[in-house]
């Protein structure tokens, strides 16, 4: 029996990495032409038959979603993708994941691949400063997540409610001495709209504010924590469920237990390593299904912009 090449075969033939392979097949314009005539022959002399995952990289007849998330590591992002997929898989369609890291000039980049292959539509993970330019001629067949467009529809999360729930919550145990640790300002939904609204909660309820701001990541909530710590302290809000493990953590090293701390992304290992912690979920695996059931009604014909805000669900 002749046995059935892969693209793990071509790529040793070719002398090359599968993910080279994968790319030729995909028409990636990052590919060199040189290297691109070598994969290509082997592939013509060998007889290599694509597989059907190949066949939707490369365009075929497949109907197809193109989703740019930001980070694939990323946990939130993830369950949003479960929801994105359990919509568009029902509805018939196969998804092509690419990652943008936050990345200008990578995020037009993979734009400018999935309009060359002619997706049925796509999803994009908007992030500060994006260049939405690309996604407005695309029009009906785009949906962003997370950043308002006034010419493509959007599905975002009520970052604003996020964090008022989550003050509410911690008064309503009676504790006043609150601290804050979030992302940089120069982010404008996770750092700069999460941040004013627990300035507009302090001042609402006579709490003298007590924040700090860094990266997205355990380190910087770590060692930020000391920043925001008095002796008086009774809850730390955190902007992100990364954010309160490493202030949790931080905490815990302190010996300060009796600190109530709060997290945004509803993940479920924050409460279950460290008990004195809540989080609230920003309805990720909905705001999945409802930016894939937008998109799918904009392919079938639906032409109107819309712009839709999750609901907070409160705390797990």
């Amino acid at each position: 029996m002749t046995k059935t090449l892969t693209i793990i075969d071509i790529a040793k033939l070719a002398g090359v990495g599968k993910s080279t392979v994968s790319r030729v097949l995909t028409d990636d314009p990052n590919v060199k032409d040189s290297t691109r005539k070598k994969v290509q022959q082997v592939i013509k002399k060998s007889g290599f038959v694509p597989s059907k995952s190949a066949q939707v990289l490369g365009g075929g007849n497949a109907k197809v979603i193109g989703i740019i998330l930001s980070r694939l590591d990323s946990s939130s992002e993830n369950k949003v993708i479960s929801g994105i997929l359990d919509v568009i898989y029902a509805a018939g369609y196969d998804a092509l994941i690419m990652e943008g890291l936050f990345d200008v000039k990578k995020t037009k980049e993979h734009l400018a691949v999935l309009k060359k292959r002619n997706v049925d539509g796509i999803i994009l993970f908007g992030f500060t400063d994006c260049d939405l330019t690309e996604t407005e001629k695309l029009a009906h067949k785009v949906v962003i997540i997370a950043v308002d467009n006034d010419t493509v529809s959007s599905v975002g999360y009520d970052n604003y409610g996020i964090i008022e729930k989550a003050m509410t919550h911690i008064q309503e145990q009676g504790k006043q001495h609150i601290s804050y640790i979030g992302v940089d300002v120069k982010d404008k939904t996770t750092g700069l709209i999460r941040l004013n609204a627990y300035l507009d909660c302090c001042k609402l309820a006579g709490i003298t504010p007590n924040f700090q701001t860094g990266l997205l990541n355990y380190k910087s909530a770590y060692d930020l924590t000391d920043m925001v710590l008095t002796s008086e302290t009774e809850a730390i809000v955190c902007a992100s469920d990364t954010l309160a493990m490493g202030v949790a953590k931080r905490l815990q090293t302190l010996g300060r237990n009796d600190i109530l701390v709060s997290g945004v992304g509803n993940t479920e290992l924050l409460p279950f390593v460290f008990p004195n912690t809540f989080s609230i979920d920003p309805g990720y695996y909905s705001v999945g299904k409802t930016a894939a059931n937008l998109l799918i009604q904009q392919i079938r014909g639906d032409r109107t912009v819309t712009h839709l805000t999750q609901k907070v669900s409160f705390p797990n």
